[in-house]
């Protein structure tokens, strides 16, 4: 069998793990002989069960935290059942926590009173067996499937902002937050950046290497640029192979040392093969019986360093700048880091490009002296070096500075 196709291992969810899990139970009950009874016929169920000897105590235990289930004597010192049961979902009201409360058959006042403040159920003494299973049983059930249904809403809400993969904030999320940022850049004059990070011919490592060789490489890239920020700057995955970076309050110069730094952490970086990837096949010719196939045809050629195999990652790298005189608005900044993104992949890739107002005007040279990049008023056209440096040519990958990066 191919190593493809072999079959992977199940993840247990978190909801079947809880579901796996026995019940821990507090009773609280001041009658020794009735709490042992009630503790008893639980354990022999299989649960967890903790017996306590008033409401204050069960408050105490609940604090703690683990607890799934409640059962209240109505009647006992210190703090009757009724008012643990109110300040218990008073505690609680953020999830689901039942109450039942434990009752003569001639009480119906109290059982009434309990259920009106939010007791889930009762159980009347003298008690049968069965029946208090079942009560109990069918409580940590709708607590489960509660439990579940808070789960998911928590991990959509999640989803909505958030790559699945990297854990970065997703295209939605950006697109409001950088409205919001261009908004205060442009309310308190400040400086604004973006800088817009593409992984090298990430298809051929996904041809080569395969594809949990590509994830890997995406996941490497996003947790090193995390690592180049600060917390106040947003990261987010903006495609497929591409991240970007907004950068509140950063200048020209500050927008640079973050594009170098990314740089320095992600580049070099070996590319690591799928274990479990079937061996390639040759690549059709590009024709087809019609004679002509142009899709294949103009599909980008792969870079030939990967002729022989995975090697190491690099990235192009592309920066804009507000205020500037060719971006205005939101999607003008986009627009700009993108055109400097295309014009570091045209010239071969791995390397910095930044756009400003008339062009790209600086593309730092990584292991030789820095050149002067245009001044932000004037704009034009300046150095372009590579910055795929042999590892002797590379300086040192540095540490980074945490504050305000509108003076650097």
């Amino acid at each position: 069998m191919p190593p493809s196709d072999r079959p992977r291992p199940r993840t247990t969810t978190y909801p079947e793990l809880e579901a796996q899990r026995p019940g821990r139970i507090v009773i609280a009950d001041d009658d020794r002989l009735t709490r042992e009874m009630l503790a008893g016929i639980l354990r022999g169920a299989g649960y967890v069960v903790d017996p306590v000897e008033d409401g204050q105590e069960a408050l105490d235990r609940v604090a703690q935290g683990g607890v799934d289930l409640v059962l209240l004597d109505i009647v006992m010192p210190r703090l009757s059942g009724i008012e643990a049961c109110r300040l218990l979902k008073a505690m609680t009201a953020d999830s689901f926590l039942p109450v039942v409360l434990v009752t003569i058959k001639t009480d119906t006042a109290s059982r009434i009173e309990g259920l009106r403040i939010g007791a889930d159920d009762y159980v009347c003494k003298p008690f049968e067996e069965a029946e208090l299973v079942a009560r109990v049983a069918n409580m940590l059930r709708i607590k489960r499937l509660h439990d579940n249904v808070t789960h998911q809403k928590a991990k959509f809400e999640r989803l909505s902002v958030h790559d699945e993969m990297t854990g970065l904030y997703n295209y939605r999320y950006l697109h409001t937050r950088l409205s919001e940022e261009f908004k205060r850049a442009e309310r308190y004059h400040e400086p604004f950046a973006c800088v817009l990070v593409d992984i090298d011919q990430l298809r051929a490592i996904n041809d080569v290497a395969g594809r949990g060789a590509g994830d890997l490489a995406i996941k490497r890239v996003s947790e090193g640029i995390k690592k180049c920020v600060r917390e106040v700057d947003v990261v987010a995955r903006y495609g497929g192979e591409e991240f970007l970076v907004v950068l509140p309050s950063t200048h020209f110069a500050g927008s640079v040392v973050v594009a170098e730094r990314i740089w320095r952490e992600v580049s070099g970086k070996p590319v690591e093969a799928d274990p479990d990837r079937a061996p390639p096949t040759p690549p059709a010719p590009a024709t087809n019986r019609r004679g002509w196939d142009p899709e294949r045809a103009t599909a980008p050629a792969p870079d030939p360093r990967w002729a022989d195999g995975p090697r190491e990652l690099s990235v192009s790298i592309g920066v804009a700048l507000y205020p500037s005189r060719d971006v205005r608005a939101k999607d003008a900044l986009i627009r700009a880091a993108e055109s400097a993104l295309a014009q570091a992949k045209r010239e071969g890739g791995n390397r910095i490009c930044v756009f400003q107002q008339q062009g790209y005007i600086y593309t730092p040279a990584i292991g030789g002296p820095r050149p002067d990049p245009t001044p932000p008023g004037q704009g034009g056209t300046g150095a372009r070096a590579r910055i795929g440096a042999s590892d002797s040519t590379r300086p040192p990958r540095d540490g980074g500075d945490g504050g305000s990066r509108s003076g650097s």
